[in-house]
């Protein structure tokens, strides 16, 4: 085991309001990220808003509850789920934080209040669910757990951006292509991967060594940040002589032995599990579900909490704004996945539904220039779904998808449709007034339909 350590994309990433100038290739920040958490609110145009980290997405039965209370009690009826498999409660009341802290706490959903907003934690949702994956998937949510108990160990990690992110994957190539600070990846013989950011070469190590491993790299990357001295929170805002490079050379430096280094490509297509059944090498079957445009109301919530009991006690949010319940007997799968489908959830992956995403919008985001929630259900149409749709209101397409994918932004007399992510050069955007609702569905069909599916590392 390890000792203690010590202390290109589709589009450019949106500027942020404290990116305050620029130093060669690199962003230099003059404060630390305002990214909401469970504890800080923001303040948005529907109410407050918390923002809950769910280190690979686990809840038990008892936490989805919790959280279907605190949206009754305090917020909007519902829960949002967000593309790193988190849940946000909107509608909160600016009274609200203390009584929403202690629900949370006796749900044991803030195990350290100094960590919360630094336990951005997405794993492969199938893992050990169907057979796939390297050695079956089991290392992964064993991974996630104590990677999680690490942070919330650790004097250090507080530093980290609430927007640094840790991927997962069971060696399927799902949640690696997300474009993660700090990947692990698993492989078959219980050895693992560890790659920084974007960078083409990875260090293997012994699987049990790579949660640890995982934190080192991000101690690692605090390190090479304060050197470079731009405010960086995410490795991709690291300058040149200060980049994934640096950091992966000082994190050989804090292991207890050489591990070597060999070439790992950026998977390219993320591949979010489909809706329906799955059944499980050991007999029992999973779920895999979709919230309509990643809100869940509350009784679809204890819908859901209801069928856990039945199963293996949790279940576990997607970064794909998806819900997976493991562990159900085959005699009650099939019922529940009928009930779920009742209650609006997704269960086909047939459904135009599936892979359409939209930020909040109208009336939610003061910045949104429509209502693109209602706009991307009015244009709603039957057919295939050769990639994914995200609705904007802004150019600052929050909770865009990774890979190829149909951009749809708000521009405040209409919208403008393309497709993003492609090696392929694409045509320029087709701008669509709001008043000609059919040809906005026709814009968007079409670009759904393109065959340019390759897409760009992110």
């Amino acid at each position: 085991m390890l000792a203690a350590m010590p202390p290109t994309p589709a589009i450019p990433p949106h500027r942020d309001e404290t990116l305050i100038r620029d130093r060669g290739d690199a962003c230099v920040r003059d404060r630390g990220d305002a990214c909401p958490g469970a504890l800080r609110l923001h303040s948005a145009a529907d109410g407050s808003l918390a923002r809950l980290r769910l280190p690979a997405g686990m809840l038990t039965a008892r936490q989805v509850v919790a959280l279907a209370d605190a949206a009754d009690r305090l917020g909007d009826g519902h829960l949002s789920l967000t593309s790193r498999g988190n849940a946000e409660l909107r509608g909160l009341g600016d009274d609200c934080s203390e009584a929403l802290a202690g629900l949370l706490r006796a749900a044991g959903l803030l195990p350290s209040d100094r960590h919360e907003r630094v336990r951005n934690i997405v794993a492969t949702p199938l893992a050990g669910l169907d057979g796939q994956g390297a050695d079956g998937g089991a290392a992964v949510q064993e991974w996630a757990r104590e990677l999680d108990r690490l942070l919330c160990a650790s004097d250090t990690a507080p530093a980290l951006s609430g927007r640094f992110l840790f991927a997962l994957d069971d060696g399927r190539g799902d949640v690696a292509s997300l474009g993660a600070d700090v990947t692990l990846v698993a492989e078959a013989g219980g050895t693992a991967l560890l790659r920084v950011g974007d960078d083409d070469q990875a260090l293997r190590l012994p699987g049990g060594d790579a949660p640890r491993a995982a934190l080192a790299a991000a101690e690692a990357f605090l390190s090479v940040a304060r050197e470079a001295g731009n405010g960086s929170w995410r490795v991709r805002e690291l300058p040149p002589g200060h980049d994934a490079t640096a950091v992966r050379d000082l994190l050989r430096t804090l292991l207890p032995q050489p591990y070597p280094t060999t070439p790992a490509p950026l998977p390219s297509t993320p591949a979010p599990p489909r809706p329906g059944m799955v059944v499980s090498p050991d007999g029992t079957h999973a779920l895999s579900l979709l919230a309509p445009l990643g809100r869940l109301t509350t009784t679809q919530l204890r819908q859901l909490a209801a069928c856990v009991h039945d199963g293996s006690a949790e279940l576990r949010m997607t970064p794909w704004r998806g819900v997976v319940v493991p562990g159900l007997p085959p005699e009650a799968a099939g019922a529940r996945l009928r009930e779920l489908a009742a209650a609006g959830l997704v269960t086909d992956p047939a459904s135009p539904w599936y892979g359409l995403g939209a930020c909040t919008g109208r009336p939610g985001c003061a910045k949104s220039l429509s209502d693109v929630r209602a706009d991307a259900v009015a244009t709603l149409r039957e057919g295939g779904t050769a990639l994914p749709v995200h609705w904007s209101g802004c150019a600052r397409r929050c909770g865009h998808p990774h890979g190829a994918w149909v951009d749809v932004v708000a521009t405040g007399d209409g919208y403008d449709v393309a497709v993003r992510g492609t090696r392929d050069e694409a045509p320029a955007a087709t701008h669509v007034p709001l008043t000609d609702t059919d040809r906005l569905a026709d814009a968007v069909a079409s670009a759904r339909a393109a065959t340019r599916t390759t897409p760009t590392t992110t």
